[in-house]
Order: C-alpha cells, then sequence, then structure tokens
C-alpha cells in the first residue's frame, strides 16, 4: 500500500517532507481541514507513513450504506458527547501499536476554537501529539513535530498554533488558528 499511496501523490504533484517517528502509539492531528479533499489526501498520507492508524469520524456519517465505506477507509465512530475521549484511551489501552487521525478544528467551517478533545485523549493515554500537515500551496503534506510533554494545555496548544502559522489549506479563507492560543503569532 505504501508503494501505491507514493506512486498516487507523486502522480497528483504532492511531496512528502519528513518521516514518521518510531513510536508505537500517537494522537496525529492533521491540518488545515477545510475540504473533502484532506480526508483522500490523508488517507495517501497515512498508507505512507506506514504505520497502523484509525481516522475519528463523526458517528452520524456511520450509517447505512455509507457504515461500510468508513470502516474499509479506517474510521472509528465518535459521538459529540465527552465520554469518546475515554472510549479512545480505551483503545490505546488495548492496542500495542495504534495512531489516531483528527483534525483539530473538529469540523470544515471556518472555526475560530479549535476542538480540545486531541490534547485530552493524548495527555490521558500518556501517548504523544503528532503534528502533521497538508499545505496546498506548496502540494506538501507532512510531519511538523512530535509533542511528547503535554503538561501545560496553553503551551501545547501555543506551540500547536505557531507549527500551523503559515500552512494553506485547500479554502485557505476557512482555516484560522484558535484565537485563544495565538494572538502572540505574527
Amino acid at each position: 500500500m505504501k508503494t501505491i499511496s507514493g506512486k498516487i501523490l507523486k502522480l497528483l504533484g504532492w511531496k512528502i517532507i519528513g518521516e514518521f517517528p518510531d513510536i508505537e502509539k500517537s494522537v496525529i492531528i492533521f491540518a488545515p481541514h477545510t475540504s473533502y479533499w484532506d480526508g483522500f489526501y490523508g488517507k495517501l498520507f497515512a498508507m505512507q507513513m506506514d504505520v497502523n492508524y484509525k481516522f475519528l469520524s463523526k458517528k452520524e456519517f456511520f450509517k447505512f450504506p455509507l457504515n461500510y465505506f468508513f470502516k474499509l477507509y479506517g474510521s472509528i465512530p465518535v459521538s459529540k458527547n465527552k465520554e469518546y475521549i475515554n472510549e479512545i484511551v480505551s483503545l490505546f489501552k488495548e492496542n500495542k501499536n495504534l495512531h489516531l487521525i483528527l483534525s483539530p478544528e473538529g469540523q470544515l467551517a471556518r472555526t475560530d476554537h479549535w476542538k480540545k478533545g486531541f490534547y485530552y485523549m493524548a495527555t490521558k493515554a500518556n501517548v504523544p501529539i503528532v503534528v502533521s500537515y497538508i499545505d496546498y500551496s506548496k502540494k506538501e503534506m507532512g510531519i511538523k513535530e512530535v509533542i511528547h510533554d503535554t503538561s501545560n494545555m496553553k503551551e501545547t496548544m501555543k506551540s500547536i498554533s505557531t507549527m500551523y502559522a503559515n500552512v494553506k489549506g485547500k479554502y485557505p479563507e476557512n482555516f484560522i488558528l484558535d484565537k485563544r492560543y495565538s494572538s502572540e503569532i505574527t
């Protein structure tokens, strides 16, 4: 699958920057998320990284017949309630090797308040956050950094905002940094 995804990305003019770190578990954030195309490219990116990954998708997407597509795609249904964080932590405990991919914005629409579920998942499961990105202006995807120390939420979120400051989504007008943590970024 890695070879196929690499050929497709190359054919489409995309390049992968960096390599996936040698870790067994992580929460991977993938941003910006401004188009459904991000899911397609994100799948190719995950295949290229050659790790055991699952995507988190809204539970509402798992209705017949789409539920079959989302399961094949590697998605796990999550609900809007806060219990899903504990469900994800349990998944990490049950699996020796698992990487969960999700969008920190939590949606396609423009939002200036990112969801912090990814942070709580990583902290409660004691796994690092892998900051990955898709930049349509450069036609590249990659890994920005791995955050192992998530003990200070404000500092972690500021650091993530800094990493995404110059990344352009497919629809750049729909991607803005979380205003609570990006006010000092220029």
